[in-house]
């Protein structure tokens, strides 16, 4: 019973050291974005060229984000390779859950970010038309990523390859099929995410706003 319970964690060590580096690389590449859309969309600065070139590096690694969600297929492997409910349940899946939702995290405040640039500038009702435009783009950036392995920096590296094939593979029925699900997929889960962080940053300004008042107030205690 020892000596499956030291192989079972040996298992479990080594699956995890194995996704420790892909894990860090995809979250690393999905906070690019949001860090991005901070000093793009959060900061007064005017909108000069090197602004521009920034929008187009936000958005070259914006599907970075949401991508860290078609990585749920090396779960299964995963899985195989550990044989225990146990530990698939308190260690595996909790693992996989955090990453996939940071990702998802990062993309939602970047297009929260963006939104609060369209509504500073007075482009309010361009917000939904942005947003809609933004998960095709992701969603064809998925698509190239995971079927066609494509990088952010392949449109520098290899533009040709890219708008080539990329192109050509987006003229097939099961591409279209797989962007359309994909594009639904985030529709769906930015629609969620964003409310639920919207409303957390809002009773957040709450708290925050609160706390003064009860500090100032003379008849307190």
């Amino acid at each position: 019973m020892k000596e499956e319970f030291i192989e079972l964690i040996a298992r479990v060590l080594q699956v995890l050291s194995i996704n420790k580096s892909w894990m860090t690389w995809n979250l690393f590449l999905a906070f690019i974005p949001l860090a991005l859309s901070v000093w793009l969309f959060r900061t007064k600065r005017g909108r000069s060229w090197v602004w521009w070139l920034g929008c187009l590096v936000f958005y070259a690694f914006l599907p970075n984000a949401p991508y860290l969600l078609t990585d749920i297929i090396h779960l299964i492997d995963d899985i195989r390779a550990i044989q225990s409910v146990w530990m698939i349940t308190l260690i595996l899946i909790p693992l996989y859950l955090v990453v996939i939702l940071a990702g998802l995290e990062a993309y939602v405040i970047s297009l929260i970010n963006l939104g609060h640039y369209l509504h500073r500038i007075g482009k309010s009702q361009w917000i939904l038309g942005v947003e809609l435009i933004t998960h095709t783009l992701c969603a064809i950036g998925i698509y190239w990523g995971r079927f066609l392995r494509f990088n952010s920096w392949d449109f520098i590296t290899q533009p040709d390859a890219l708008l080539t094939k990329g192109v050509e593979e987006l003229l097939g029925k099961q591409p279209l099929v797989i962007i359309a699900i994909t594009f639904t997929i985030l529709l769906g889960l930015h629609w969620i995410m964003k409310r639920v962080t919207l409303g957390f940053v809002t009773q957040l300004h709450k708290r925050i706003a609160i706390k003064p008042q009860r500090t100032n107030n003379p008849n307190a205690g």
